[in-house]
């Protein structure tokens, strides 16, 4: 989630580094864009399109009231535009949660995604590593005796993955799909998660000219990452190794430092990584505009993927640096607030004041609902200023009212089909047995993000478009101070 910097490695139970910023007691629920899943920032960010290849699904609900109730929706592939360049394609891992096209979504960590808690994250990723599209519809009909279509393909591979991230009972209508599902799910295996595209460990240093400030961590699937100053850095800072050195560019594992020299009047400077990559199947991506559902990886073309960090420094006073820890396990947030100087730091949030020493780190615990948007304010001395604003996304959507029973609003300016792109503009609620798709209006991609919507339906959204236009909606990320 972002308007902060960055997606860190996972800390400890399930907790993952967002960015720059501190946070205590309750935060107010605000607009969408999500605080960056990380403490560097960094990996993929992508834009939603359509469903391109899909089938029909029968979903079983195996939970309370709604056991034994079934419904049908249709499940596949998604395509998604990386910005910087390059073409990813997912699977959904949250189905009751209604899928938004045209939103912007964020790579990130299983533990920073509604997989943090969920035993079978490691066969969800075997079976990407071993279904379609990794293995192509011709090759995975041969092995199981069958002549499957790409749309059977992707409807067999997307039923597994739901039987085992939603914990339904998920069968394709198509009998060849199915016996792809049931092949899939006796063979999976758990395997280990996947590593990020780029992230670096913190999203902020600080500390006193004269010093190295760090270290910050690269972590990266990428040969190399290319490093360097932000423009507008004061001169003489450079980028460096742990033995002081200059670099231009980072592999996995490397640890890089900000080199201050002696003598620079207070400021502030910024790091920047770019790594031109295919992003690891597995990883899991996150809506960084509000609510929509989480996705997770199936194909990736060779990705711009970019990651930032900040330093700041100051001869006297507070020098403070923010860290921000997601933790999906607990429900929250986890704030670091630590201060490099020779005088306490105070800060404000939400009407609470909280004071860090000089060379203290304060943890903060910031308890914030599923679903819920979040947006505060962090501020200190020499212009120190960090906005983070963003959702919690943890959970799968838990069995609810049927999607065919979710409030309809303005019609999709294009009427989807099940095995295409499901809705391109309008939002498609999936549908209930004998009733597929109901379409809808605001961006919405239900379930998969598509729906069998009947002929008349699609006259009257197209009679619609004529008189009204259909209005579509957009939810504008807000951009983080500083980013």
């Amino acid at each position: 989630m972002f308007s902060v910097r960055g997606r860190g490695v996972a800390r400890a139970a399930a907790t993952i580094l967002v960015s720059g910023l501190v946070a205590a007691g309750a935060i107010a629920t605000a607009g969408p864009a999500l605080a960056d899943d990380g403490a560097g920032g960094g990996g993929v960010t992508a834009k939603l399109g359509g469903l391109t290849e899909a089938d029909s699904v029968v979903i079983t609900e195996k939970d309370g009231e709604k056991d034994g109730e079934s419904w049908s929706v249709s499940g596949g592939l998604f395509t998604m535009q990386v910005d910087g360049g390059g073409t990813l394609q997912t699977y959904c891992i949250d189905l009751r949660t209604g899928a938004k096209r045209d939103y912007t979504y964020k790579e990130v960590g299983w533990a920073e995604s509604s997989l943090h808690n969920n035993d079978d994250a490691g066969k969800i990723l075997w079976i990407l590593q071993n279904a379609y599209p990794k293995n192509s519809a011709e090759s995975l009909g041969a092995k199981l005796g069958v002549d499957l279509s790409k749309q059977e393909a992707a409807a067999g591979t997307q039923a597994a993955i739901w039987t085992l991230s939603d914990d339904v009972k998920a069968k394709p209508k198509s009998s060849d799909a199915a016996k792809l599902t049931d092949y899939l799910l006796k063979e999976a295996v758990k395997l280990e998660e996947p590593k990020p595209s780029l992230d670096l460990s913190l999203a902020n240093v600080a500390g006193k000219a004269g010093d190295k400030l760090g270290p910050i961590t690269v972590t990266t699937n990428a040969e190399k990452a290319k490093l360097q100053p932000a423009a507008g850095a004061p001169a003489g800072v450079k980028i460096v190794d742990k033995d002081g050195k200059p670099v231009s560019d980072a592999k996995n594992g490397d640890q890089v430092f900000f080199d201050v020299p002696a003598g620079t009047p207070d400021g502030t400077a910024e790091l920047t990584a770019e790594a031109t990559t295919k992003v690891s199947l597995g990883r899991a991506f996150v809506s960084v505009d509000g609510p929509s559902q989480t996705l997770i990886l199936a194909g990736s073309s060779d990705s711009t993927v970019t990651a930032k960090a900040s330093a700041s420094w100051a001869k006297k006073g507070a020098v403070p640096a923010v860290t921000v820890a997601k933790d999906c396990a607990k429900g929250g947030l986890e704030v670091i607030a630590s201060n490099a100087g020779d005088e306490p730091w105070t800060f404000d949030l939400k009407g609470t004041s909280y004071t860090v020493a000089a060379g203290e780190t304060k943890t903060i615990t910031v308890p914030v609902a599923e679903d819920e948007a979040y947006k505060f304010t962090i501020t200190g001395p020499n212009g120190f200023e960090e906005t983070f604003e963003g959702v919690l996304d943890c959970k799968t959507a838990p069995p609810g009212p049927k999607p065919s029973e979710t409030p309809s609003t303005t019609p999709s300016t294009t009427p989807s089909t099940p095995a295409t792109t499901g809705g391109t503009t309008g939002d498609t609620t999936g549908g209930s047995t004998g009733t597929t798709g109901t379409t809808t209006g605001g961006g919405d991609l239900a379930e998969t993000g598509s729906s069998n919507a009947t002929p008349m339906i699609a006259g009257i959204a197209a009679a619609l478009v004529v008189v009204g236009g259909g209005a579509v909606f957009f939810l504008r990320k807000k951009k983080a101070a500083g980013q």
